[in-house]
């Protein structure tokens, strides 16, 4: 049984002595740099891969840099290899800015990125193979924006005994950014103001004269910072009352006012629609102009002015035309000579619309 036991033990030694012997003499890669890496934008990384072959190693070299999909179910994206002694670059938006630092023959696969992105950012795994050795390294690259366009306001108004509220805002820059505010002029920072360094907002409360001056905005993350400035000033409260009895006020007038342009152009259009309708009934009520008979007046005076009768008696013309009696001449009869009595009694009267009749 003794004798079992230790025969088991011998077995095990040996194998871990030979896994530990090829251990040793395998591809290993040496680097031991950060494996997350921070950079501002703009700037160039590292990202380091040195290794050191094993001596059963004796195939052809063969490196490549991967850009390590987030999502497990999907490839990798190969963007640089070298092989047989010639590199490649498989992704154009890494063109002239991705290469390798030195000769990988010479134990060093790391390579540089230049004027690095915010789409750069990512993990990348750089693997070494030389049959039957291979080994392989991972390193996550965070591209940064530095804080700018940094802005500072009052929010509110800037009247004595009341709050007044700073603001301070980096409009570009990687998150989480941190904003301090610091009084540059005027003393040091008022007692009862406080502020929050998430949201860049300085509060101070029961404003008087004394917390005037210049006050300044750092905004910072881990890869830079950018600042702004504020003058704060001090205003006496506003009559608030008088404001807005000038605002009723105004908007009474102004209300009068519309109501009278309207009264306005009510009347304008009654006027021209008056105008219209009388234009209207005069033009259909209007009779056509008559032909006027020539008067029987004139006709008498003319036959008075050129023609007389042996025994006839005419008024003066110039009066009002009286009835004018003329004696009938005297016919004689066909049958014995004798006037006829129907001509002796024939008299001219005047009529006002025909005059004497003929």
């Amino acid at each position: 049984m003794d004798l079992l036991f230790t025969s088991v033990w011998l077995k095990v030694a040996v194998l871990v002595l030979i896994r530990t012997q090829l251990t040793a003499e395998a591809m290993t890669i040496t680097s031991s740099g950060p494996q997350t890496i921070q950079q501002p934008e703009g700037q160039t990384v590292t990202l380091g891969c040195t290794y050191t072959p094993g001596t059963g190693d004796t195939g052809d070299l063969d490196i490549e840099w991967s850009n390590v999909s987030p999502d497990m179910t999907q490839k990798d994206t190969l963007i640089l290899s070298y092989s047989g002694g010639q590199t490649h670059v498989y992704d154009s938006s890494y063109s002239n800015r991705l290469k390798f630092l030195a000769d990988p023959n010479q134990g060093d696969a790391s390579v540089a990125i230049s004027s690095v992105r915010l789409s750069d950012t990512g993990t990348y795994q750089c693997k070494v193979k030389k049959s039957p050795g291979v080994d392989m390294r991972k390193v996550t690259l965070v591209v940064q924006v530095p804080p700018s366009k940094t802005k500072c306001w009052v929010e509110g108004s800037e009247e004595k005994g009341g709050s007044v509220s700073l603001r301070c805002k980096s409009y570009q820059g990687t998150i989480p950014l941190t904003y301090v505010w610091t009084r540059e002029t005027g003393g040091t920072m008022p007692n009862t103001a406080t502020q929050d360094p998430n949201t860049g907002e300085l509060l101070i409360k029961n404003h008087t004269d004394s917390n005037t001056g210049v006050y300044t905005c750092v905004a910072k993350n881990s890869v830079g910072q950018d600042q702004c400035k504020y003058t704060l000033g001090a205003y006496n409260p506003t009559n608030k009352a008088g404001i807005i009895a000038g605002a009723v006020i105004g908007a009474l007038l102004l209300f009068l006012l519309l109501l009278l342009l309207i009264w306005c152009l009510i009347s304008y259009c009654n006027k021209k629609r008056y105008q219209k309708e009388v234009s209207n009934e005069i033009r259909h009520d209007a009779p056509a102009p008559e032909s006027k008979p020539p008067s029987r007046a004139s006709s008498v005076r003319s036959m008075v002015g050129y023609r007389t009768h042996h025994g006839v008696q005419y008024n003066a013309v110039a009066s009002p035309l009286p009835s004018v009696t003329e004696s009938a001449p005297i016919v004689a009869d066909g049958n014995n000579g004798t006037p006829s009595e129907g001509a002796r009694g024939a008299s001219f009267r005047y009529d006002p619309q025909y005059g004497y009749a003929v």
